[in-house]
């Protein structure tokens, strides 16, 4: 009796004070920053005054409760991206029909859209087909599988937005994951494999106009301010070397720290080829479905050069692909369980909090606070105090917007140091791309985490030497490259 007793009983759980601890970490950071007296205004270098509002206080205690719970993950990633929509509406920082709204914002559809892509590109046997053709390529060797996957993710990412790459690679690596370990524990390749795709989709991007929405927007912007034009084939010119020095680094990054259990996988080549050949002929559902997302990923290209289509969103195109899988019977309802809405809920909560920053000018109050303390700073000192600002906020708001809020302050106060504002436009735009401390920065991290590799603590650990690396290689670019290649960096007395 007593040993049935035993064997039933209920095993208790050991209280998890580290949870619990970092938890009320957050909820603590959140009370100083929102309940302290108010703080002085920002002052830029013209003298105007930037007044901190309840409002972006509350924002501002927002970000650190957020922060502190992603890295730590105190509760699951998508329930903290809630706890940012319930916070704003209690607290009155935003408006709940404001801050909810954002979690269907059209880039969350589109990240939506992505990971249905990604689905289906496994349903149908396309990713086994990918997978299979690539190791039969690249051996045996784990550092030229890195590197192989590296170099495709990259490549791709000239031709179409970081996070259709990123949906597109997932599945792919995930097969070739289950190549390598039979386990479902995470390994030091898994880690390696999924961290470093996010990593370098992130160091393709800044390439070329088609990796992300930020570059035209960016262009644009600069357009107005300095009345100067940014041509497709300059951004990929200055923006080339730089890219694919940080996806070398990177591979040389994750062969250190995350160094593959086995040198070599034995046989791994022939058993690919092998494996390969048993697939047989494409199937109607793996042609359909490459003819639907190479429709979809030229159409999206083309919204670039064809005037007539630059009025349709990226978004409806990219989400036109998921009805076509459920029309065409490709996907069935139930496949919509297999959707990561934890990783959905995520990005509706950093969506949130990027607004909310943004809307209640906290985020400026931020960039003319930080920029101000390099007034008097050298040129290059200067350059890299913007690069690092926009390299941290890109990690919490849309790229785009840390720029929005920095180059116009950097550009006023540019001419003063003698500084072009060309190299401030690129040093930003590399380092807007390039988001590696948090989950939420990108949605490349997002979907690399879920492959259950890694945890968004080990993400940002990897994130700040990652960063460090970037940082480097800006100052390398500042410094020596960029000038070699004729980009201006201080202007001519």
């Amino acid at each position: 009796m007593s040993s049935t007793y035993v064997a039933t009983a209920e095993v208790k759980a050991p209280f998890d004070w580290k949870r619990v601890f970092f938890l009320f970490l957050g909820v603590a950071l959140f009370s100083i920053i929102y309940f302290a007296p108010p703080w002085p205004d920002a002052i830029d270098p013209m003298g105007k005054h930037f007044t901190l509002s309840v409002q972006g206080k509350g924002a501002l205690a927002l970000f650190a409760l957020a922060a502190t719970w992603w890295i730590f993950e105190v509760l699951p990633i998508g329930v903290t991206g809630i706890a940012i929509g319930v916070i704003q509406a209690l607290f009155l920082i935003r408006k709940p029909e404001v801050a909810f709204k954002d979690f269907m914002d059209p880039s969350v559809l589109f990240i939506f859209g992505s990971i249905v892509i990604g689905l289906v590109f496994t349903k149908s046997g396309l990713t086994k087909r990918m997978a299979y053709k690539m190791l039969s390529i690249v051996g045996e060797r784990t550092s030229m599988i890195y590197l192989g996957c590296f170099v495709m993710t990259v490549a791709l990412t000239h031709l179409m937005a970081h996070t259709a790459v990123a949906a597109t690679m997932f599945p792919l690596l995930m097969a070739i994951n289950a190549l390598y370990s039979d386990s479902d524990q995470p390994t030091k390749f898994g880690k390696g494999l999924f961290i470093g795709m996010a990593y370098v989709a992130g160091a393709g991007s800044i390439i070329t106009l088609l990796g992300s929405a930020r570059a035209a927007v960016a262009i644009a912007f600069f357009k107005e301010m300095t009345g100067k034009e940014i041509s497709f084939f300059e951004l990929t010119l200055y923006l080339l070397p730089l890219g694919w020095i940080m996806m070398m680094l990177i591979w040389g990054m994750m062969m250190i720290f995350c160094k593959p259990e086995k040198a070599i996988i034995p046989g791994l080549k022939e058993r690919a080829k092998r494996m390969y050949t048993e697939l047989g002929g494409w199937s109607r559902n793996e042609i359909m479905t490459l003819v639907i997302v190479l429709s979809v990923i030229i159409l999206i290209a083309a919204k670039n050069w064809v005037p007539a289509l630059k009025t349709i969103d990226k978004t409806a195109i990219l989400l036109s692909s998921t009805l076509l899988f459920f029309i065409l019977n490709i996907l069935k309802i139930e496949d919509l369980e297999d959707i990561p809405w934890n990783i959905i809920l995520l990005f509706g909560g950093a969506m949130s909090i990027g607004f909310c920053l943004w809307q209640t000018h906290a985020a400026e109050w931020l960039a003319v606070n930080w920029l101000a303390l390099f007034k008097e700073a050298s040129g290059v000192v200067f350059i890299l105090g913007i690069a690092f600002f926009v390299m941290v906020m890109t990690n919490f708001i849309m790229n785009v917007a840390a720029i929005a809020i920095s180059l116009p302050v950097a550009l006023v106060i540019a001419p003063y140091l003698g500084v072009a504002g060309e190299v401030i436009f690129f040093a930003s735009l590399a380092t807007a791309g390039m988001p590696f401390f948090l989950l939420i920065g990108a949605a490349p991290n997002a979907i690399a985490y879920g492959s259950k590799q890694f945890t968004a603590g080990e993400f940002f650990r990897y994130g700040i030497m990652a960063s460090v690396v970037l940082m480097f290689v800006v100052w390398v670019m500042v410094t020596v490259v960029w000038p070699l290649m004729g980009l201006p960096i201080m202007l001519a007395k």
